[in-house]
């Protein structure tokens, strides 16, 4: 595994809220569903995202935009114009005031807006998780990630376009893995534009060193790595090791898999019923109170605390 597949293993849609949004001049929504990630392709007309902080940005037909959360933005016609409905938790919608909207917009199955014959359509794909493996790839976007049709030629554009209005069983699955592809689709794009700033664990995987060390950490965190260990199988020295790890991803091998095994652990402890114990053991601590002590060490909660919403 390397660091972009192990990091995009963290964000998976599960209940998605997708919808194929069609609107005529003049519209403009106010998103605020505090949502981590959320997607959004212009397949029609055109649309302005506008962040409370950072520039606007123009979507055009081909356009792909990912808007990083939970910070609110404002999708419209044009960037200057005052939002007449708000989207908040769980994609309710209503009106600036909170009058209900959601029923005399709606235009069929998964499709919203103010005029079924609109000049703009954009679908819209919201993750609602907040995995904590995800958080370090989220850490690595801007606000708003934005790639043009002419560097972002993606084929399952076409194909959300037509799923997306389909009723048939098991449709919401067939939905959160489209949208899955397409955001690893997207953020591959990204990091592998020309010039593009990407994180450090992104280029150090092309170090043929550290990229080793980083993949063995990746694909087995439960091992009871140390550094000598980590060098021995990378084929260099202990210090040149810590050395070149540490300048390359800007922290140490044993600090980047404490954060690695906690990131684990943090998704286990909100997605499955195992025990602390087990969880411990799944990403190499002894035990419940060797992670319990590592847990609250690091992010200043327990990890029952973190299970129950702390």
């Amino acid at each position: 595994m390397d660091a972009l597949a192990g990091l995009l293993d963290g964000p998976r849609a599960r209940g998605a809220f997708l919808l194929r949004m069609i609107m005529e001049p003049p519209w403009s929504v106010r998103i605020e569903d505090g949502a981590p990630l959320c997607l959004m392709c212009v397949t029609e007309g055109e649309a302005w995202i506008v962040p409370d902080t950072g520039e606007p940005v123009l979507l055009r037909p081909g356009d792909i935009a990912i808007a990083r959360g939970p910070e609110p933005y404002t999708v419209a016609h044009a960037a200057d114009a005052p939002p007449s409905a708000r989207i908040g938790p769980d994609g309710t919608c209503t009106t600036l005031s909170g009058e209900p909207l959601a029923e005399t917009m709606r235009l069929g199955v998964r499709t919203w807006g103010n005029a079924p014959d609109g000049g703009t359509t954009v679908l819209v794909g919201t993750y609602r998780m907040d995995g904590e493996v995800g958080r370090r790839l989220l850490d690595a976007l801007p606000g708003v990630l934005h790639l043009p049709a002419d560097v972002w030629n993606c084929p399952l554009m076409p194909f959300l376009d037509e799923e997306i209005a389909r009723d048939e069983p098991g449709q919401s699955v067939v939905l959160d893995r489209v949208l899955d592809l397409l955001l690893i689709a997207g953020v591959r794009a990204w990091f592998s534009r020309p010039g593009a700033r990407a994180p450090a664990w992104y280029r150090a995987m092309g170090d043929p060193v550290v990229g080793r060390a980083l993949r063995l950490l990746q694909d087995d965190p439960a091992h009871p790595w140390t550094v000598a260990s980590l060098a021995a199988k990378a084929g260099v020295s202990r210090a040149a090791l810590a050395r070149r790890f540490t300048e390359l991803v800007g922290e140490p091998p044993m600090a980047y898999l404490t954060g690695w095994r906690l990131a684990l652990a943090a998704d286990l402890l909100r997605e499955t019923d195992a025990t602390v114990e087990s969880v411990a053991r799944q990403v190499g601590y002894g035990g419940a109170f060797a992670l319990s002590a590592a847990f609250k060490r690091v992010r200043g909660v327990s990890p029952q605390e973190h299970r129950a919403g702390g």
